[in-house]
């Protein structure tokens, strides 16, 4: 087996279709392989070693390193597989080696153009679509088309003097209905070069415009009963849902292109780089750059464009881009694309897809290896997303909890580099508010929460949340303003409906992406602060509830009360104690009081 940790490599590769390389110790590309699921395949070859034949065994061995690129589909995924193994002939590839090409549609440039496939791509001004890795799904469109449009199939030169000199006979084509006629002049060209239209449509997969004409002709049978004919349509339209677009990574309108695109986050960018040769790509690659400074994306693709045509060589013309670029230094006849739709842009989306999902494996590696930098950069996004100065790395979330005002609590949960530090958490019983008030019972326990931490001369947070809307923010504000801090630190409230986050002063909230970390984040907190204060909350409930029961009893006051709960813990038990037991805190005429309270006989 492969010496390098294939384990590791595996986590790193997707479940989606696309090709895998392998490289060996000299970094030499020595096996192509196409998947439907990247992970599946390129872990079959290290978990199923007894399967494998001995040629395979040795070539598992030589196995330094994996590169993958991901595409739409599987039969993206054999194009390019294909092309890739006929670019760099890897020593271990055998099947596809040879010179076999894949077929293309060709509208040849000629009078009454025939419509066909063909392997041999001949740049004599046709037309050519494809190719297609699936010869049956060609043969479908091919059949879809003739049956749609009746297209002479005949070589005969067609030319305005041949047909006009009656040079040629209709044949047995025209017979069937499979041709109208074009060498007798039966058909005009007007009508012919019309239906090629509706040709190209279809083979470009703008196929809307024709089948809502099916459509019409197929409700239009129906109606005069014609059922013959409706099938037909009905045949036609199926044929027409199952036709899959051209592909793309392969466009034959398109050639010696290269393709970039860029994904960056605070220390790391990754450039992918596309090689378009002859309408297919040949070569796919993703770097990855470091940043020095604060450098933008436009900066660090103009570095990364010349350094990698340099290394492979390219002398395009044409550079796919996703954004407007200058480059100094490179020949003036190139030329900058941003492409909005089309096939180049499908090349461009690409592009993107890999550029994406490579940096976001790269990052959950370096993450892994190194959780600071994953802290470091959560903490950047939090201040950048919250337009702070400093980083929150210590954070503190308020939480107030009562029923119909009943056993008012506050409590206080504190995040450190964000993670929870429990250690630090605390509850508050509230002292000064009676009813149900939120406000005033914000505003109580963050008073005593800061008023404490600068007594003791503690490190106040960078960063306060307040559960609650404008409210309750504006609660916590009256206080931070009294102890003189509020100007040392970021307090914002979180309100449950929407989400929204609220500033002091701000008349309008701040809405964060649904998926962005620093709302996670917050929402944990928030979250963690409702639980912590929840649980505080129910015991207090209980232990008060206790203690006003015990306390309707005649004869056992405050103190008994609080001595009672302190030996046996909770009512049920004292319910449940003997005599005995309960003799070593009641006297007798208190023993009496309770069992009589409890309907229970006296031992």
């Amino acid at each position: 087996m492969s010496s390098f940790d294939y384990k590791a490599e595996l986590k790193r590769i997707p479940h989606k279709p696309g090709v895998y390389q392998y490289f060996d110790k000299d970094d030499v590309l020595i096996y192509v392989g196409k998947a439907k699921d990247l992970r599946n395949r390129v872990g079959s070859y290290f978990v199923n070693e007894r399967q494998l034949n001995s040629k395979t065994k040795v070539l598992v061995r030589k196995i330094q390193r994996i590169a993958f690129t991901i595409v739409d589909t599987e039969i993206d995924a054999w194009l390019l597989e294909n092309n890739l193994i006929k670019k760099h002939k890897p020593r271990y590839n055998v099947m596809l080696k040879d010179d076999k090409t894949y077929p293309w549609i060709v509208i040849k440039n000629e009078a009454y153009p025939r419509v066909f496939w063909t392997r041999n791509y001949v740049k004599d001004g046709s037309r050519y679509y494809g190719p297609y890795a699936s010869v049956g799904m060609m043969h479908i469109v091919l059949d879809t088309i003739r049956e749609l449009f009746p297209l002479r199939t005949c070589s005969l030169n067609l030319s305005p003097e041949n047909i006009a000199k009656g040079k040629y006979k209709v044949c047995l084509e025209y017979q069937i209905g499979n041709c109208k006629g074009p060498c007798e002049g039966l058909q005009k060209q007007e009508e012919y070069d019309r239906n090629l239209e509706s040709i190209k449509d279809i083979l470009n997969g703008k196929i809307g415009a024709v089948t809502s004409r099916l459509k019409e002709q197929l409700a239009e049978a129906i109606t005069a009963l014609n059922f013959e004919e409706a099938h037909l349509l009905k045949t036609k339209l199926d044929k027409l849902d199952n036709y899959q677009s051209k592909s793309t990574v392969v466009s034959s309108s398109i050639t010696n292109v290269d393709v970039f695109s860029i994904a960056s986050d605070e220390g790391y960018a990754f450039v992918n780089f596309l090689k378009v040769m002859n309408g297919v790509v040949i070569q796919t690659q993703t770097l990855e750059m470091k940043k020095r400074l604060d450098e933008s994306d436009e900066e660090l693709l103009a570095i990364a464009i010349p350094e990698i045509r340099n290394r492979y060589k390219s002398v395009s013309r044409e550079i796919i881009v996703p954004f407007e670029l200058e480059i100094d230094g490179l020949p003036s006849e190139i030329n900058f694309v941003v492409p909005k739709l089309g096939d180049k842009r499908k090349l461009l989306d690409l592009s993107l897809k890999n550029v994406a999902y490579f940096k976001k494996e790269r990052l959950l590696q370096y993450e892994k290896l190194n959780p600071e930098i994953k802290t470091e950069r959560l903490l950047s996004q939090m201040q950048k997303d919250l337009r702070m100065n400093v980083l929150p790395r210590h954070i503190e979330c308020f939480d107030n909890s009562n029923i119909q005002g009943n056993f008012p609590v506050s409590a206080i949960v504190v995040f450190k580099d964000g993670r929870p530090s429990k250690k630090d958490y605390r509850h508050f019983n509230v002292k000064t508010v009676e009813g149900p008030n939120d406000f005033a019972t914000m505003e109580e326990a963050v008073f005593r929460r800061y008023r404490r931490l600068l007594d003791e001369q503690q490190e106040l947070p960078q960063l306060i949340i307040i559960d609650g809307g404008k409210g309750q923010l504006g609660a916590a504000l009256k206080s931070l303003r009294l102890l003189g801090i509020e100007k040392q630190l970021t307090v914002i409230g979180i309100a449950k409906r929407l989400e929204e986050l609220y500033y002091p002063g701000d008349q309008y909230p701040l809405y964060l992406d649904k998926k962005s970390e620093t709302l996670r984040v917050i929402q944990h907190l928030r979250d963690e602060a409702h639980r912590f204060g929840i649980t505080f909350h129910r015991n207090q409930r209980s232990r008060k509830t206790f203690v006003s029961e015990l306390e309707n009893i005649p004869g056992i006051g405050k103190t008994t009360v609080e001595k009672l709960l302190k030996t046996f813990k909770s009512v049920k038990r004292i319910r449940e104690e003997s005599d005995d037991n309960l003799g070593q805190v009641l006297n007798t005429k208190q023993l009496k009081a309770l069992r009589s309270y409890f309907e229970m006989p006296i031992e």
